[in-house]
């Protein structure tokens, strides 16, 4: 019997968890050297650049156009169809990538300027550098989203989202290594991008002797009459179109905070951080294994078991999103100070980077939730549908982020983006809930009701609780807030019954192996 989709759920949440620990202590390693600096804002423009190619190529695109077609050959057992398969697309995947980053290298100026048209002088000229250099990383890392597409398949989720734990220990080395050598903040930032180039090679390597040995042998091959590979592409074209709108959403962020100085695209880069950790670990925990699950779902069974698995991962999502929304706005402050307060980010940067956060936590609910609704629709083989709603929110999203960013400045784009992640959010869910006969049912809308309550609840708690502390040390503080925010939400939630609270209290203490929950519970 095939593991529980919720035990499923914690080796990605875990996997998750080891890759975002790293990337908070890479971040504050950051922070001690670089700060909101001219060259922290150049490095953090050129690494959002050559990861437009790496999104709308690999990762969830290939995902979602890839997983469903060979998890149907796997499930019924069509082994030889399975490796050919797997065998084209790679083979694919290398020449698309290494054309593009060629190009990518050849075009550095003209992408700079593109993406942050307010970068001038030393600061423009450093950051094409940057992308010059980690422009190849992008190509690297789409071979890496076909071994997570082969891995998740096979249900290896731990592997494939622990391995990115590697590219942060890369750029952690540099960092600890040269950080007080190189004091030029445009020398180090060079460094740094060699060292994320390297972790890319790295983050493959380790992910590449078990997909192989899964996989089976895999020959160099461009047959696109090979079984599944045109269905592949032709489901591949709108999911990149749709990853594409996002990442204009993503680019156009970074084209307006670089208007108010490289400082702002810094600062849009940690709040960033900070905001997507409930999203990564929620709710890509959970779509990532619904997407396969969901497939395998599609090919054998009707759309109630459809219906009933997407409403229990919507209810899984909403308990762990929303308590991380509430905390994000009422305690930015706190876990920003906690995380990166040190060396060049002081008390000034603290408070910018916490109004951001507060921003953006506003759409993080809808930013989870859409991923699980998304691969609802994959699984149906609806490719189009989740592409032609982006390109609907994303405009508004731009829209809303000009108009907001004249009144309230870096916070404001924040803010945009959130408002446009709930249109997402609706059309997706009224859409799929249309093609299903309504996905939420009683049992759920008390599930999320209940969810809300405890989080306001305890987000008043702990602002009350930061109020006293004030003036306490950030890590006293952010650990004290935050130890009242989860003991108030944890109680009430318990003592409401919540399914995922009272299978997370099981598993905390090692009874009800198998039972419901969150990550960590329920099928």
């Amino acid at each position: 019997m095939p593991p529980s989709r919720g035990r499923l759920a914690a080796l990605v949440g875990a996997g998750i968890m080891v890759t975002r620990v790293l990337g908070f202590v890479r971040e504050r390693v950051f922070a001690q050297y670089l700060g909101d600096s001219a060259a922290a804002g150049a490095f953090r423009a050129a690494l959002r650049i050559p990861n437009v190619i790496r999104n709308l190529l690999g990762e969830g695109t290939l995902a979602a156009s890839f997983i469903p077609v060979y998890a149907g050959m796997v499930e019924r057992g069509e082994t030889d169809d399975a490796r050919r398969l797997a065998a084209v697309i790679a083979s694919l995947l290398v020449l698309v990538t290494a054309a593009a980053t060629l190009l990518g290298i050849v075009l550095a100026p003209v992408i700079t300027d593109f993406a942050a048209p307010g970068f001038e002088g030393d600061t423009r000229t450093l950051t094409i550098r940057l992308v010059e250099i980690m422009f190849p990383m992008s190509g690297i890392m789409i071979l890496s989203g076909w071994c997570l597409g082969i891995l998740n398949t096979h249900r290896r989720f731990f592997l494939s989202y622990a391995a990115p734990a590697v590219w942060n220990v890369a750029q952690i080395a540099v960092l600890v290594g040269l950080g007080a050598v190189l004091v030029n903040g445009s020398r180090l930032v060079v460094a740094l991008a060699w060292g994320a180039l390297a972790g890319s090679v790295l983050q493959v390597l380790v992910q590449l002797p078990t997909t192989l040995r899964l996989a089976g042998r895999i020959r160099w091959s461009l047959q696109r009459a090979a079984p599944g590979v045109r269905r592949v592409i032709r489901n591949w074209l709108p999911v990149m179109f749709g990853a594409g709108v996002y990442q204009v959403s993503g680019l156009i962020e970074n084209q307006l905070a670089s208007l108010l100085g490289p400082e702002a695209v810094a600062i849009l880069g940690y709040a960033q951080l900070v905001a997507l950790l409930p999203v990564s670990l929620f709710g890509i925990s959970v779509a990532a294994v619904a997407l396969p699950e969901l497939s395998r779902d599609a090919v054998g069974a009707g759309t109630e078991k459809l219906r009933r698995h997407i409403a229990e991962g919507a209810r899984r999502v909403a308990f762990f999103v929303l308590p991380s929304a509430f905390a994000f706005a009422t305690l930015g402050n706190e876990i920003i100070a906690a995380l990166f307060q040190t060396g060049a980010f002081g008390a000034a940067e603290t408070v910018f980077a916490g109004g951001v956060l507060a921003a953006y936590a506003v759409g993080v609910p809808a930013q989870a939730s859409v991923k699980l609704l998304a691969s609802g629709h994959y699984a149906l083989g609806d490719t189009k549908t989740p592409v032609r709603i982006a390109a609907v929110s994303v405009t508004l999203s731009a829209a809303l982020a000009l108009l907001l960013m004249g009144r309230f400045g870096a916070p404001g784009i924040a803010l945009g983006a959130s408002l446009g992640a709930y249109v997402n959010l609706s059309l997706n869910f009224g859409l799929l809930s249309r093609r299903l006969g309504g996905i939420l049912g009683r049992p759920e809308h008390r599930a999320i009701g209940v969810t809300l309550g405890a989080a306001a609840l305890a987000a008043l708690t702990a602002a009350r609780a930061a109020a006293l502390l004030e003036g306490g040390g950030t890590w006293l503080t952010a650990l004290a807030t935050l130890a009242a925010f989860g003991a108030v939400f944890g109680a009430v939630t318990f003592a409401a019954g919540h399914p995922d609270a009272r299978g997370l209290a099981r598993r905390l203490v090692g009874r009800g192996q198998g039972a419901g929950g969150g990550p960590a519970g329920t099928r």
